[in-house]
């Protein structure tokens, strides 16, 4: 089986002290303003970094057709005026070359880069109670140790990329797209099967649909989509974003996902039919993800105004689809819009009309295995491949700290204890393991219910002032208390359990992974909810943690 290359660890050149007051895991948008936040306050940090660069998500996931899909004047850092003015976006929607060239840019800029040691991760990290320390241990066999441990590693970053038996025969290649090789792989006149239909899997599609010899979708559960409208930026056209800097940073803060969008187009119940049709497409021919996140939030808790607006996505769908039998098999029913992650294409439905392209569906007949032809399913055949492409998306949230050995007071485990339940602070600590804080982690807003730029620098900001406050009152420690946290689960779910998406199985849920805990990882009263939270509880001296 020929798989995508792995780069192997090596020590970088920076040799940094063995102890250091903060270790950073991760180099994503979250880890470099992190390393960046505490460096200003005048601590030694120490950043850790499986990749071989910067750009976390932006590095990893680089399948065909990898692109954004928040604007690129909002998916920005809002820590300097200059950063935001001296880059220039190419288009509304940049493709993923582009945006690590960007977190490239950020890093060089800033000098972040001496910071971090590189192919290097981190297999475990445990807390010594007597020291008050973090004994962080790389993969290599080398130990550090930090007052602090920010885990920056990303809501998604677990692949599942052992999905299924017998992968390890197969005679052909095979990728996880979030461990795409940098090399450029051929297509060309090849038979390529498509594991996956989520956002990432259209992406695939409809990018290497026009190269492939033939091209087999295995498909499970279909996808509501939005045509994605992505126009070009010129130099005058982001010159003008940036006459806008400030009023767009204080805009997205506030907003119910991180974007500049909200829901302002007033109550269902007191439009027309007319109007409510009126607004729907305009914001379907603005070709962003403002139909989902900005057109009317009754959407996520009525069921009636859940099956309108699907059925206003299912009529665009049926349009461009047209073949009753696609159609069935594309075009969702079982689930209402917006409680699966909503993906923009550009073309995806049309790949379907091409004769070299077929639908595998696996609700009808399951896959059972990989073979070292291919693809063997449920009903007994075999679909022979020269490349299998899995697009089968991540243990989200939780996947990341899980495959890290993390260690707590009395030795507890957060593995043991999220496979039973998982359990957080706002998303940003865990009762029982003091002075670690978390970015991107569940039960708190992000992955695609927030702007992850909005959302990861507001948590960054938050961990950064809280120990910059614990500092100013010479204390050592600190550590979210069993009653705060149990107030905030409680919150998050009594939150999450009047909406419709809690009734859906999705990564949003766990579902994706056996056995996971269900629970909504990521928090969807809002952003700007969430950051009043979090402000409150700076503002009221951290009452409910415990600081000594």
């Amino acid at each position: 089986m020929n798989t995508a290359v792995q780069e192997r660890p090596s020590p970088t050149a920076a040799t940094p002290a063995a102890r250091v007051d903060a270790i950073v895991i991760g180099a994503g948008v979250a880890g470099l303003y992190q390393v960046y936040r505490l460096r200003e306050m005048g601590l030694s940090v120490q950043g850790f970094e499986a990749g071989s660069g910067v750009g976390g998500t932006w590095y990893w996931n680089r399948y065909p057709g990898a692109r954004f899909d928040s604007e690129a004047e909002i998916y920005q850092y809002w820590f300097s005026e200059a950063l935001y003015k001296n880059w220039q976006p190419t288009e509304r929607y940049p493709a993923q070359p582009e945006t690590e060239r960007w977190l490239n840019y950020v890093a060089d800029k800033t000098d972040l880069r001496k910071h971090f040691r590189f192919n290097t991760r981190v297999a475990a990290a445990h807390y010594d109670e007597a020291a008050g320390e973090w004994a962080v241990q790389t993969e290599q066999g080398e130990t550090f140790r930090a007052q602090y441990l920010i885990s920056c590693t990303g809501m998604l970053s677990a692949p599942l990329n052992n999905t299924f038996p017998g992968q390890e025969s197969f005679k052909g290649q095979i990728f996880h797209t979030a461990r795409w090789p940098k090399e450029r792989v051929d297509f060309v006149g090849k038979r390529v099967g498509v594991v996956g239909t989520g956002a990432t899997g259209i992406q695939v599609i409809q990018t290497i649909a026009p190269q492939v010899g033939s091209l087999k979708v295995f498909l499970r559960t279909p996808q509501y989509i939005i045509p994605m409208r992505n126009p070009k930026y010129s130099p005058a056209d982001w010159a003008k974003q940036g006459q806008r800097f400030e009023e767009i940073k204080q805009r997205v803060q506030r907003t119910f996902s991180g974007f500049e969008y909200d829901f302002t187009n007033g109550a269902w119940a007191d439009l027309t039919p007319a109007q409510r049709t009126e607004v729907l497409e305009k914001l379907w021919a603005d070709g962003s993800l403002a139909l989902w996140l900005a057109s009317f939030s009754e959407m996520f808790f009525d069921e009636a105004v859940s099956e309108a607006v699907s059925e206003f996505v299912r009529a665009k769908m049926r349009e461009r689809l047209k073949d009753p039998v696609l159609c069935e098999k594309l075009i969702p029913t079982s689930y209402g819009f917006g409680t699966h992650r909503v993906p923009l294409e550009s073309g995806y439905l049309e790949v379907y009309h091409q004769p070299n392209v077929e639908i595998v569906d696996v609700k009808e007949a399951p896959i059972e295995r990989i073979v070292p032809e291919g693809v063997q399913t449920a009903d007994g055949k075999v679909h022979a491949l020269d490349i299998l492409i899995l697009a089968t998306g991540f243990d989200a949230g939780s996947g990341a700290l899980t495959r890290i050995d993390i260690r707590g007071r009395g030795g507890r485990a957060l593995k043991d204890e999220w496979s039973q339940e998982i359990r957080t602070t706002l998303g940003l600590q865990v009762h029982g393991y003091p002075n670690l804080f978390t970015t991107g982690a569940p039960l708190a807003p992000s992955a695609a219910l927030c702007n992850m730029t909005t959302c990861l620098q507001q948590q960054v900001n938050w961990i950064s002032d809280c120990i910059q406050s614990l500092r100013q009152q010479g204390a050592k420690v600190i550590e979210a208390s069993q009653a705060l946290q149990d107030q905030w689960v409680s919150h998050h779910d009594e939150t999450a359990n009047k909406t419709l998406v809690v009734k859906t199985d999705s990564w949003y849920m766990g579902s994706n992974v056996p056995g996971k805990p269900r629970r909504l990882l990521s928090y969807i009263g809002g952003v700007h909810t969430y950051r009043q939270h979090c402000e409150d509880l700076a503002a009221g001296g951290y009452k409910g943690f415990d600081i000594r």
